[in-house]
């Protein structure tokens, strides 16, 4: 059981978890999971950890179809710039492993960001806190235990 899982136990939420086995050669998590799972990539959100130009982080949500657009995320705090965070801060701000970061039950509580795609959906499916595990619950449940805003902040993948 992760945090996240916990977390959801606790406070008596519908979901359902997804385990479908992260090969470890693999580096896209996100699309390794639609594959596996056999759903859109729609569906799939990736926990992104980005900083902004004051050292603040803020957490993004963008499905695996969709990659983040920092201007777009720093448009929607009214900052100037937003960034990636180094993958060697991800474990030590979250408390995940890179690939496996959950936007529930984090080491600390950062504001969050859902790309604004996830209106459309009945559920969405994020990590569970451990590759190769998801969890589906509803956007409106994702959204009230993370605080989160809706915005958007995301553009089509370039092929």
């Amino acid at each position: 059981m992760t945090p996240a899982i916990a977390l959801l136990e606790k406070q008596n939420v519908r979901f359902s978890v997804h385990d479908f086995g992260h090969q470890a050669s693999t580096r896209d998590y996100g699309k390794e999971a639609a594959r596996k799972l056999e759903l859109s990539p729609d569906l799939i959100f990736k926990t992104l950890v980005t900083q902004l130009a004051d050292e603040r982080v803020v957490i993004a949500l963008v499905p695996v179809s969709r990659q983040l657009d920092t201007k777009k995320l720093a448009a929607s705090l009214r900052v100037k710039k937003a960034t990636m965070a180094p993958r060697q801060a991800i474990q030590r701000l979250t408390g995940y492993l890179p690939g496996a970061v959950s936007p529930l039950a984090q080491r600390r509580r950062f504001p969050t960001i859902i790309d604004i795609s996830a209106r459309a959906l009945d559920v969405v499916y994020i990590s569970a806190g451990k590759r190769g595990v998801d969890i589906c619950l509803t956007l409106a449940d994702l959204a009230q235990l993370t605080s989160a805003n809706i915005a958007d902040i995301s553009t089509h993948v370039q092929a």
